[in-house]
Order: structure tokens, then C-alpha cells, then sequence
């Protein structure tokens, strides 16, 4: 449980037991749990969802939307709004990119980022029918094993935490958890199987657009997942 305990720590404001003895390999080792985080964090908002089902549907979102923020600190909010600066002022020099995503002002195209981001997610959630709790469920889970997929696939950077995570590549807990997934998906909420496809058009945008990751492009990954899973979700009354 040392992994699970320490990506949990990683990824989300939730309590845990204090881990002794914490070596740096283990920043690494750990990253095979970010999908069983994801499903922690999933839990927390389809209960929450199942708690608020009553309420109008504006306040849910809310609710929710607060509840996914506060649970994951903005880490990925932060790598989304970091990239977004750098992205917008790079104008194609690669150098100037890395200057701008070591910056930690942020800049009018991260506030652009992070205010588009939520309130995009705001209306997902509001949008989103009341039977679709096991999509809650899931669609964290997903969006975290996009980083394992994007890590295995892309070189880093620079030395930072998509450097630290390329240290122990494990593309068999890739597969176990794109198995699994993939599985409960088809049971439970098959319009999540396109989650497969968003994680290789992302590794596809940023071998294009950077040549490899980084940790805030792994972060910025996680939220357009997400995103475009509820979107999916949402959208499918209307497609069908």
C-alpha cells in the first residue's frame, strides 16, 4: 500500500498515513496507483452526486465542481494553466518555452486556460444526467492513466516531474489498468471508451508540439480528459 499511500500524497488533499523512509525512486515506483487515485477521487464525487441528486441542478454542479478542485489541490488546474502560458508565448522557440513554463507567474493565456476550463466543467456537470454516476466514477480514473500511457510513449522535457516519472516505465500496470478500465466502462458507461482515443491524441499533440512531456503538460492531459469524458457524456442524448 506504500505506492497507493504516496500518490495519493501526489495527487490529491486527501489525509493519509505518514509514509517512513520516503526515497526518491519512489516518486516514480508510485505513479502505477494514479488510476486507483482517480477511482478515490471519483467515489468521493459520484457520492456526492448521489448525496445532491435532489438539489436544482446549477447548485449540484457547484458542489461537485468544488469538491473536484479542492480534492486535487488545482495541481492539474496548474500544469493546464502553465502549459497554456507557455504555448501562448513561445511563437514556435522552444527555448522560450521552457523559460515561460519554469516561470511561476501566471500569465493572461493561463488565466484564459484555467477560467475556460472551469467553467466548461461547470456546465459538463450541470448538464450531466442523473443516471451517470458510474461515468463520475471512472472518468478520474481514466484521465490518470493517461500520464503512465504519455510517460512510457513521449521523452521528458527537462528535469522536471515528467523526467522524474520516466525514471521506471511500467507498461504492463499500463495495459492492467487500460484492461480494467476498459471493462467496467463497457459495463457500466460505454461512451467512456473513447478515452483510449483522447489519451493518444493528446501524446499526438505534444509530440508535435513539444517533441515530449513534461509535468505540466501530464497535468494539462488529466483535465482535457476529463473534460471532453463528460463532455461525451453529456452530449449523448443529442447525438442519439
Amino acid at each position: 500500500m506504500r505506492g497507493l499511500i504516496l500518490a495519493t500524497q501526489f495527487l490529491t488533499r486527501l489525509p493519509t498515513p505518514r509514509v517512513a523512509d520516503f526515497e526518491a525512486a519512489d516518486l516514480s515506483r508510485c505513479a502505477v496507483w494514479f488510476p486507483a487515485v482517480g477511482l478515490i477521487i471519483g467515489a468521493l464525487l459520484a457520492a456526492l452526486a448521489w448525496v445532491a441528486g435532489g438539489q436544482p441542478a446549477m447548485l449540484a454542479a457547484m458542489l461537485l465542481l468544488g469538491l473536484w478542485t479542492w480534492v486535487t489541490g488545482g495541481l492539474h488546474l496548474d500544469g493546464l494553466a502553465d502549459l497554456a502560458d507557455a504555448l501562448g508565448a513561445a511563437h514556435g522557440r522552444p527555448e522560450r518555452f521552457l523559460e515561460v513554463l519554469k516561470d511561476p507567474h501566471l500569465g493572461s493565456f493561463g488565466v484564459l486556460a484555467l477560467v475556460t476550463m472551469l467553467l466548461a466543467k461547470f456546465v459538463m456537470l450541470a448538464l450531466l444526467p442523473a443516471t451517470s454516476l458510474a461515468a463520475l466514477l471512472l472518468i478520474p480514473a481514466w484521465a490518470r492513466l493517461g500520464p503512465l500511457v504519455w510517460v512510457w510513449w513521449l521523452p521528458p522535457l527537462h528535469g522536471g516531474m515528467g523526467d522524474r516519472f520516466a525514471w521506471q516505465r511500467q507498461p504492463m500496470a499500463m495495459l492492467s489498468w487500460l484492461a480494467m478500465l476498459a471493462v467496467a466502462s463497457l459495463w457500466f458507461s460505454p461512451r467512456l471508451l473513447i478515452a483510449p482515443i483522447l489519451i493518444i491524441a493528446w501524446g499526438l499533440f505534444l509530440k508535435r508540439r513539444l517533441g515530449g512531456q513534461c509535468g505540466d503538460a501530464l497535468g494539462a492531459g488529466i483535465e482535457m480528459v476529463e473534460l471532453v469524458l463528460l463532455a461525451a457524456i453529456v452530449a449523448y442524448p443529442v447525438l442519439g
